[in-house]
């Protein structure tokens, strides 16, 4: 097929020891999946309902590459987050067919322009500018699901400059793995290359050009880099 402008590469995500790369389909993200970063957000969390979002497959940001600070925001803010990377999709699943389909785990910042937000929930308005914003979600290199033990136990935790900013454990979220995917397959036909962030414990805060984090999935993944 000819196309009329060339046609862009497809995102992808290193894969942790191979010279191969995941190929990213779409992004998707749940919020409030960590009930005590809904306290601190001053929401309430909703079992039943999950909150999904969306971020454009090409807000990755992989190869410990600089993270731009972003254009209209005075208040850019961290979630770190656990990411899964689906290697098959499905509709309408049960919890246990879900599961299934987790390829392989990283971890990822899901970068917000918190004005932003706050001005959006003001108005009842959508989050897309807080959210999907260019460059807005950082990833380390995936880790396939047959060599990573991720277990309730798991810890996740975000450094800034040195110094610990989020820490908990897997079992704090709301909704487990195949929980979500479940859901989100209520919503949406979810496919293979699609990647998921699985929420974000409380201890957001501000980043600063300059600032370099380090967010850990405990003996999974680990993801460096700095805001330029």
């Amino acid at each position: 097929m000819h196309t009329v402008i060339p046609a862009p590469v497809p995102p992808s995500i290193p894969v942790a020891g191979r010279a191969e790369r995941f190929p990213v389909r779409r992004i998707f993200c749940i919020g409030r999946n960590y009930a005590d970063h809904a306290r601190e957000m001053g929401a309430s969390v909703d079992k039943a309902n999950p909150m999904f979002f969306t971020k454009p497959a090409d807000a990755i940001v992989t190869d410990g590459e600089d993270v731009p600070y972003p254009s209209a925001t005075q208040d850019l803010h961290h979630e770190v987050e656990m990411v899964v990377a689906l290697g098959a999709g499905g509709s309408d699943l049960s919890v246990e067919e879900a599961g299934k389909l987790v390829w392989g785990y990283g971890v990822g910042l899901d970068l917000t322009r918190r004005d932003l937000q706050a001005q959006a929930k003001a108005k009842g308005a959508p989050w897309d500018v807080a959210k999907g914003f260019d460059h807005s979600a950082p990833v380390s290199a995936l880790v396939p699901a047959r060599e990573a033990t991720v277990s309730a136990d798991t810890r996740i935790a975000l450094e800034v400059n040195g110094e610990v900013r989020q820490r908990a454990t897997l079992r704090e979220m709301v909704l487990d793995v195949p929980e979500i995917l479940s859901a989100l397959s209520r919503l949406f036909e979810l496919k293979a290359g699609d990647i998921v962030y699985t929420g974000t414990p409380a201890g957001v805060a501000a980043l600063i050009r300059g600032d370099r984090f380090r967010a850990t999935l405990e003996g999974i993944a680990t993801l460096e880099g700095r805001v330029a």
